[in-house]
């Protein structure tokens, strides 16, 4: 009989679960708060995602080209997300921005300079002016060395290699979460008015993936199984860059920064191919003239943007177009090129953690080889839907930001907007935990029978005599996923992949982990497979649904965009039997404001802007 007094409790007012960017910005806000503040996280305190961020952030400073705005960023976030953003998420982010990287700077962030001293911005996929803020090629890394060093003086508790396993409820109410150490496979229950999801997506359920192990859409499944709603699945990012050869860096992103830097794409026959993949409506929307559109069209290799800073999905599926063509490297990708266009100095300066990582890792050196890349599952724009203003989703005390969150990016995001992102949203959660909590009279219980009952089916899959093998089942789902929830989609392949889901998930009922639960990695992967396997099924079902092709969702079968479907986001929930149920509801109307400046041309924007100015 399990004895719940024998378990472990750690009482907070908040617990933030995920140490990236999100995660480390939304408790240093809660602890600014005056909220006792919990900070759990599955690896250890700096093992994050955000570190992979390495091109730059995105904000309209301004330092580079003074005609960036507020505006001129929100319009190119709302049409790189094909109008499907959340308009207000889309507002605030493109506001607030500017204020975040400038408080990261203040907390010590050491960005690089331009010759006036002012931090400096570069080039990125979507944006139309030199926007984000780096350093060198490992922005990321230093965002995340900032938040930690500023946060750690912030009285926040940390709880290193901790996974949480289910949410727990008063009622509808949050109450916290059960737990488990993962050194020693105890169980721990943290109890807290207020949760905050940073968890990050769910990549790890695709063969080709730049997200390492930690990725298997742990907050999504728990908000899922919590009753929140799950919207916009269908949109799954392929960065169009990830290292297809050498083995020894499969799947591995060469930053946005590389093309940046000035890096070209070229095919086995030694053609620069994405002057062929420029949409006509994309050249005319984002060229300073009809003459620059003119010139990209025809393919002058002097136009001022290069095509190989389109958006993600458009660059992804030219190359994979070439490899169908039978133009592709010898191992399925194409040829990133940076050695032709750049000198060594100038590239190990600008590219410092991609000329040593590649160097080391695949004997490959970037400034005389071009490297063989190709589209890489990389991140999630659907999530767990939340309010724009306060990041609480429609469970009360149940709040979400970063990549878990879905409604900022829409159909696509753009690079370097995952950063401000999380800055931006990661604050904004915390303002909305403190309020939150503010607002309650009587705090909510933990629930005994809750307890046992996540901790009774974690131990489960310890206590049966024989069953699945965990990492089999897993390697079932990656090339389920790979194969039929992939870059392209057909009805016929999403249902076959669904199919195939049903049956991973009669065989999880009787998934059996090998040895005690200490240092037991098979139990973990066991106790992630179910959250992967939630996640990839709300992304099937999802694109199933969605009968158009809209950003990083290409339905073959439903080729162009359909002005029906721009009407609508595809959300998911658990149904009263147990059972996923998909459906669409109509999405927010804008502000007339709003809607007025994502439609002005960009010359009639950058004449206001400078009215303004």
């Amino acid at each position: 009989m399990l004895d719940i007094s024998e378990i472990q409790i750690i009482e907070h007012d908040v617990i933030v679960v995920g140490a990236g960017g999100a995660g480390l910005s939304a408790a240093i806000e809660c602890s600014s708060q005056g909220l006792s503040t919990g900070l759990v996280c599955k690896s250890l305190l700096g093992k994050a995602h955000t570190v992979m961020a390495e091109g730059g952030v995105a904000a309209a400073l301004g330092n580079v080209d003074n005609r960036d705005h507020w505006k001129v960023h929100f319009r190119d976030t709302m049409r790189g997300g094909k109008f499907l953003n959340v308009w207000r998420m889309a507002e605030l982010h493109a506001k607030q921005a500017p204020v975040r990287v400038r408080e990261l700077e203040e907390w010590g962030a050491v960005f690089d300079r331009t010759k006036k001293g002012l931090i400096n911005q570069r080039n990125f996929g979507g944006h139309r002016y030199p926007r984000l803020a780096h350093v060198g090629d490992r922005t990321g890394l230093e965002i995340i060395r900032t938040l930690q060093d500023h946060g750690i003086h912030q009285g926040i508790e940390v709880y290193m290699e901790c996974t949480g396993l289910d949410l727990l409820q008063d009622g509808d109410r949050t109450s916290g979460m059960v737990a488990m150490w993962r050194e020693t496979g105890q169980f721990v229950i943290f109890k807290a008015g207020a949760v905050i999801l940073a968890t990050g997506g769910g990549g790890k359920g695709w063969k080709v993936t730049s997200n390492s192990w930690e990725y298997s859409g742990d907050g999504h499944a728990m908000a899922y199984e919590a009753g929140a709603e799950l919207m916009d699945m269908e949109f799954t990012q392929f960065h169009p860059t990830g290292m297809v050869w050498p083995p020894s860096v499969h799947g591995t992103l060469v930053t946005e920064g590389v093309r940046g830097e000035g890096g070209i794409l070229v095919n086995s026959e030694g053609q620069r191919f994405m002057f062929d993949n420029i949409p006509e409506r994309f050249a005319s929307e984002t060229a300073d003239t009809e003459e620059e559109a003119a010139r990209w069209l025809a393919g002058d290799k002097d136009a001022r943007r290069p095509p190989e800073l389109l958006t993600r999905d458009v660059v992804a599926r030219a190359i994979r177009k070439e490899v169908k063509a039978g133009r592709g490297s010898p191992h399925g990708g194409a040829f990133l090129d940076i050695a032709s266009q750049r000198n060594a100095e100038d590239i190990k300066k600008k590219l410092p953690s991609m000329y040593h990582q590649f160097k080391v890792l695949a004997e490959l050196d970037i400034t005389t080889d071009s490297m063989e890349v190709g589209p890489t599952l990389h991140y999630m724009m659907g999530g767990i839907r939340v309010d724009a203003d306060t990041q609480m989703s429609r469970v009360p005390g149940l709040f979400a930001c970063g990549e878990c969150s879905g409604g900022m990016h829409g159909a696509n995001r753009l690079g370097g907007n995952s950063l401000s992102d999380l800055l931006v949203f990661g604050k904004l959660a915390g303002v909305g935990a403190a309020q939150y909590l503010q607002g309650i009279s009587t705090p909510p219980k933990v629930m005994d029978d809750q307890a046992k009952a996540v901790i009774r089916n974690a131990t489960n899959i310890l206590n049966r005599e024989s069953g699945q093998n965990p990492y089999l089942l897993h390697e079932e789902l990656e090339e389920n996923m790979q194969s039929n929830v992939g870059i392209v989609r057909t009805a016929e392949l999403l249902s076959a992949g669904i199919a195939k889901l049903e049956s991973l998930k009669k065989s999880y009922k009787k998934v059996k982990a090998k040895g005690s639960s200490q240092y037991n990695p098979g139990w973990h992967e066991a106790l992630a497979l179910r959250n992967l396997i939630i996640t990839a099924e709300s992304v099937a079902r999802a694109a199933l649904l969605r009968e158009e092709s809209r950003g990083a969702h290409t339905r073959l079968d439903f080729p162009g965009e359909q002005d029906e479907w721009l009407h609508y986001n595809v959300v998911i929930y658990k149904g009263d039997d147990g059972k996923m149920v998909v459906g669409k509801i109509e999405r927010e109307k804008p502000s007339p404001e709003l809607e007025r400046i994502a439609n002005l041309s960009i010359e009639e924007l950058e004449k206001e802007v400078a009215g303004e100015g």
